[in-house]
């Protein structure tokens, strides 16, 4: 049984905008609904980083996710309340920002995925003040933005120092 009530969408929040503040439904798990938008995530960040994008494409694909997910927030946001949990599209902005730099690698992904998801949960400052104090959709997506830039510098030490130490490319 879940404490969400069901996702409705009424004249104020589109089942498009729906749709994207859930992540395509990830958001609507039952339990940890970040962590499975997290993982939802990687449907677009991994071929990205995979297929080694350029860093300067995976910054527009997290821009355009960053615009898009404050207005989808704010549209759910005014009817459902300050940060629902079936929001996740600020999970998918702030895993983006995480592998703005990863290598092509699976590990990576997963090295990324871990970070990120510390980040968001501990809410270290400025993540917590952004989180507490900016509301709306820009409150939603900004705390996982910032949370994405730590999981971004801690990833990049882990891969860079810790993983070729156990072998791990």
């Amino acid at each position: 049984m879940t404490d969400t009530p069901p996702v409705v969408a009424t004249p104020a929040v589109s089942p498009l905008w729906m749709v994207l503040a859930t992540w395509f439904g990830t958001g609507l798990s039952p339990r940890a609904p970040g962590t499975v938008g997290s993982l939802g995530s990687l449907v677009l960040w991994a071929p990205l980083v995979l297929l080694e994008a350029p860093w300067w494409v995976r910054l527009l694909a997290v821009v355009v996710v960053f615009g898009v997910g404050v207005v989808a927030s704010d549209r759910v946001c005014a009817v459902r309340g300050e940060d629902p949990q079936i929001i996740v599209i600020d999970e998918v902005a702030g895993m983006g920002i995480t592998l703005l730099l990863a290598g092509p690698s699976v590990a990576v992904l997963v090295v990324g995925f871990a970070c990120f998801r510390l980040f968001d949960i501990a809410k270290p400052w400025p993540v917590s003040w952004a989180d507490q104090k900016i509301g709306g959709g820009l409150g939603v997506m900004l705390d996982d933005a910032l949370a994405g830039v730590y999981a971004l510098v801690l990833t990049s030490v882990v891969v860079r120092y810790a993983l070729p130490l156990l072998g791990i490319h």
